[in-house]
């Protein structure tokens, strides 16, 4: 393929807080130690193929106004050898765009990269061709597949559903799928593979047998574990939460709906959850709120680190330019000792309006560097100690009496804690000194 390069941007340095360049960084030096790590291994910045190279800035009320120097869209009627040449076009810019930002890792869905053809066999064949072109690509920068995936929502075959669906044959199709996608991840390195259930989910509960084809998505989710193992595949396993759209109701709603799920279905030995805080808001919660509880629970694996504007009810995929989501989001991500597999992985589009091919740099550059300073501002926040020592000590008392300790451990009845109750008639009411938890907090930004 062609070496020209398609960017006129050069490679973004670090120039520290001071420099007013946007394309440069402020805060992410990729090297620096933090915290006992390199910012690089705490922050594992991921860019993905979807947004970033297929994008067109199209929406209901309007066509493209995102023109890319790559095929942003497939033209499946052309000869094979052209639609691959297309393809490896479009890898060519991807990897000059991740070396350029110098990032370490990136993510795809199958159907991003190589267009599905007239039967699973073509399309089977293009996928391998385009991931080996991938595979050399990875080789030559250095640059790693951080998950892979397979997209089972936008073909007009799922509209019911994939692992879900009510026909077994189109239940068949999205095995199918899977099975391959999880071939060329296993074929590239990837260290995850991720499952979003877009359609998995329903529109009517009138037409909708929920127990079955909640039965359905764990069989195919047992199947899938076991053709892991069968290939000799080490990636590591995600569920991504999301509440609704396309669907009305979405089966994943949340992460604490995974989990309940992943345990009723004896699967949560094999899945870990990523998470995406705009799923996140669309289900009611904080910008955090899934990524503490998954963390706390040891089930947090990934982070589509992206962010919804909350003024809008859907999901607008935005780069995260807001330092204190970012420091909520580091903290959980510093206090659960980092990322193992997954990272930080840029789930986001530049706007419509953005069209300018630079703005994609202008963006993540952005987004990086908020997610740095959150960074920065977690460690601060821990080695300072105070808000920490202060949610211990909100809690004190489950140490320091006995009963406490004893119904941590599953051994008090309720006949002990009326005896209890009946000894400490009056308890103090503690202050929850909210406004003191958040000047705190507020003193690290």
């Amino acid at each position: 393929m062609s070496e020209k390069q398609v960017f006129a941007t050069q490679a973004i340095a670090f120039k520290g807080a001071d420099t007013k360049d946007p394309l440069a960084f402020r805060y992410y030096d990729a090297n620096k130690v933090v915290h006992g790590k390199k910012m690089e291994d705490w922050l594992r910045f991921s860019v993905v193929y979807w947004h970033t190279f297929r994008a067109v800035g199209a929406d209901p009320f309007g066509p493209q106004t995102l023109h890319r120097p790559w095929d942003t869209s497939d033209d499946i009627t052309r000869e094979f050898d052209a639609i691959a040449a297309s393809c490896k076009h479009r890898v060519d810019a991807a990897f000059e765009f991740f070396t350029k930002l110098g990032v370490k890792y990136y993510a795809f869905h199958d159907r991003d990269v190589a267009p599905e053809l007239a039967t699973i066999d073509e399309s089977n064949k293009l996928l391998e061709v385009v991931t080996d072109y991938m595979k050399v690509k990875q080789q030559e920068t250095g640059v790693k597949l951080l998950w892979g995936t397979a997209n089972l929502f936008s073909a007009p075959k799922y509209a019911n559903g994939a692992a879900t669906n009510p026909d077994v044959k189109i239940f068949a199709h999205a095995c199918a799928q899977v099975k391959k996608a999880m071939e060329v991840t296993h074929k590239l390195g990837g260290e995850g593979f991720v499952f979003w259930g877009g359609r998995e989910g329903y529109q009517t509960i009138l037409n909708t047998d929920i127990k079955k084809e909640l039965d359905h998505m764990a069989a195919f989710f047992h199947m899938a574990v076991a053709f892991k193992k069968s290939i000799g595949a080490t990636f590591q396993f995600y569920i991504e939460p999301k509440p609704k759209e396309p669907t009305k109701h979405q089966y994943d709603y949340d992460a604490q709906t995974v989990m309940c799920f992943l345990k009723q279905y004896n699967l949560d030995d094999d899945f870990l959850l990523n998470i995406e805080p705009n799923h996140t808001t669309l289900a009611g919660h904080s910008y955090e709120h899934d990524i503490v509880l998954s963390a706390a629970y040891g089930k947090l694996g990934s982070v589509d680190c992206n962010t919804g504007d909350e003024l809008l009810g859907w999901d607008t995929d935005q780069f995260l330019m807001d330092e204190r989501k970012a420091t909520l989001v580091m903290k959980a991500i510093v206090d659960m000792g980092g990322f193992k597999t997954g990272g930080l992985n840029f789930d986001c589009k530049v706007r419509r309006e953005s069209n300018d091919l630079e703005d994609l740099f202008i963006a993540h550059v952005g987004s990086m560097d908020v997610f740095a300073k959150g960074l920065l501002n977690a460690v601060k926040l821990i080695e300072d100690g105070r808000l920490d020592q202060m949610k211990k000590d909100r809690y004190a008392s489950w140490k320091e009496e006995s009963l406490g300790t004893k119904v941590e451990a599953g051994q008090a009845t309720f006949g002990d804690l009326e005896a209890f109750a009946k000894a400490n008639a009056t308890p103090k009411i503690a202050s929850g000194k909210q406004e003191l938890y958040e000047r705190v907090f507020n003193d690290s930004l």
